[in-house]
């Protein structure tokens, strides 16, 4: 069985905030991000479904200036919240990667198992 990779406090990410991760996967860099909506946790690859890039130009900086929707900064791609799919930009239809995390002990966890 694969252990879950600890990320962060729980805390650090706030209500209508994301985070960005890199945790190591079998010796690789696994770029991540998180976003706290309602209360939940969602979590996909930082990769960008069109051209396979990161999604931020800033550090941690996913979301729309209204927190609505994740936006690739590089082509303005919008995704939603709930599934990462694609509703505006280069790429409609495609999505995210969604990423297994959960909250444990006032942790943030990812989840290896399926990866």
């Amino acid at each position: 069985m694969t252990e879950p990779i600890a990320l962060c406090p729980s805390g650090e990410i706030g209500e209508n905030e994301s985070r960005g991760f890199t945790p190591s996967i079998n010796g690789s860099p696994y770029p991540v991000f998180a976003v706290r909506k309602n209360g939940q946790l969602v979590a996909y690859r930082n990769l960008c479904p069109h051209a396979y890039i990161p999604l931020e130009w800033v550090p941690d900086e996913f979301l729309t200036s209204d927190k609505s929707l994740i936006q690739c900064a590089n082509h303005g791609a919008l995704f939603t919240l709930d599934t990462g799919e694609c509703v505006a930009g280069p790429c409609p239809g495609q999505s995210l990667q969604a990423v297994e995390i959960s909250e444990s002990d006032g942790t943030v966890y990812l989840q290896t198992a399926n990866l």
